[in-house]
């Protein structure tokens, strides 16, 4: 057996040493979003393990725990380690102006040291005392909130980057979007017409559904109307992207309802439903990561150091790694780092939180342990970040008008 656990252990030391060594400069983001991706499947699978494992730990189990109290802990113990891993390295970047900086070699190297310090973080976690986890998912509330607003920012963000950059083109992509923008509002009227259906059944007093659904339409509605205001240099396309999203965090807010409220519709599909909105929760997560990541230092995202290209740039950081990949060797002076290193990893760490409120529904309890993201907690939230995108976007539009003196974007 101890033959095995060290053929197993020099293993994995060969895969982490060749993984290591094979991450350059250019895919230094890929492999911090691997390690955050990691850190999402270790949750799932010590989550489903949490009781029989942690039963044995007499510094936790130090009281009668339910099996649901034992999974939220392993879930936040896991984030907590990814959290610091990513807290810590968003400290240390403070201030990266140019890749002449010794930190900017250890933001895009030492792989291997890197690796073993999460994991040991994230083991270390499971010998921190109850009170401190405790701690943790509260602030970790807030902190998932805050991630919510920076999705809802970098939303607005993407909306407009795309609206720009089709109105530059032919009159081909005109027609292309008149099409998305007819096709984004059919889908988010169909949808919230199947709200009304999954969510307010006959014969129920379900007022707050069906507020929250009318409020839906109500957003869009106002959406069209301001963008298309005469004194408000808007876009239909911006809008109608907008109102999917709205309805769609609408969607996820109602199916987060308990399984034994009345008005929740899908209660007869309450595991299916479950398991649907977590993958659809942690690919939507990854991506806002991803997308967190690349957009870091462009002029319109936020954080972007001193010395990075400011407003008015246009240009995405998908087309500058080569700006990312190190010094350029004819050009003795330093060159400016092409987004912000501690922005980069702060929005990891915020992440870590929100994808732990997610896997433990944001620490409430819930009917059964095998729903995920259930409970009134979990609804609110949702429900708040829907009217808080639908406010950040009115206001982007209006903004300009109240202050003409500022530059916005």
């Amino acid at each position: 057996m101890s033959c095995l656990f060290s053929c197993c252990a020099s293993l994995a030391c060969g895969c982490c040493s060749s993984i290591a060594s094979g991450i350059t400069n250019k895919s230094a983001r890929i492999a911090y979003c691997g390690l955050f991706g990691s850190s999402l499947i270790i949750s799932w699978i010590l989550r489903e393990v949490a009781a029989p494992l942690l039963e044995k730990f007499p510094w936790i189990n130090n009281a009668d725990h339910t099996k649901e109290w034992y999974q939220t802990s392993t879930v936040l113990r896991v984030s907590l380690g990814n959290f610091l891993f990513f807290l810590v390295l968003a400290l240390i970047m403070i201030g990266v102006k140019d890749q002449n900086d010794q930190r900017d070699s250890w933001h895009h190297g030492g792989w291997m040291a890197k690796m073993i310090i999460w994991l040991l973080l994230i083991v270390l976690m499971f010998f921190m005392p109850n009170v401190v986890i405790d701690i943790y998912g509260l602030l970790s509330k807030f902190g998932a909130g805050l991630f919510l607003l920076v999705q809802v920012v970098l939303l607005l963000d993407f909306t407009y980057t795309w609206n720009d950059a089709w109105i530059e083109k032919d009159e081909h992509k005109y027609m292309a979007l008149l099409a998305v923008t007819v096709g984004c509002y059919i889908a988010a009227f169909t949808f919230s017409g199947l709200l009304f259906m999954w969510f307010n059944p006959s014969g129920q007093d379900c007022g707050l559904n069906v507020f929250f659904i009318v409020m839906t339409m109500i957003f869009a509605f106002a959406f069209a109307v301001i963008a298309l205001h005469p004194e408000v240099n808007g876009s239909l396309l911006p809008a109608s992207v907008i109102s999917v999203y709205c309805a769609y965090v609408c969607y996820t807010g109602l199916s987060s309802e308990p399984r034994d409220y009345v008005c929740n519709g899908l209660n007869n599909k309450a595991k299916a439903v479950s398991v649907s909105t977590l993958i659809l929760g942690m690919i939507t997560t990854v991506l806002s990561v991803l997308y967190s990541a690349l957009r870091a230092g462009s002029s319109k995202a936020f954080l972007s150091p001193p010395s990075s290209p400011r407003a008015g740039a246009t240009n995405s950081l998908l087309s500058s790694e080569d700006t990312e990949a190190g010094k350029d060797k004819k050009n003795p002076e330093p060159r400016p780092v092409s987004y912000s290193y501690t922005f980069f990893h702060l929005i990891f760490a915020l992440a870590s939180m929100y994808s732990a409120m997610l896997l433990s529904g944001w620490t409430s309890s819930s009917d059964s342990s095998d729903l995920i993201d259930i409970g009134w907690a979990s609804v609110w939230v949702k429900i708040c970040t829907e009217w808080a995108t639908a406010g950040l976007y009115i206001w982007s539009l209006v903004a300009p008008l109240l202050m003409p003196d500022r530059e916005f974007f």
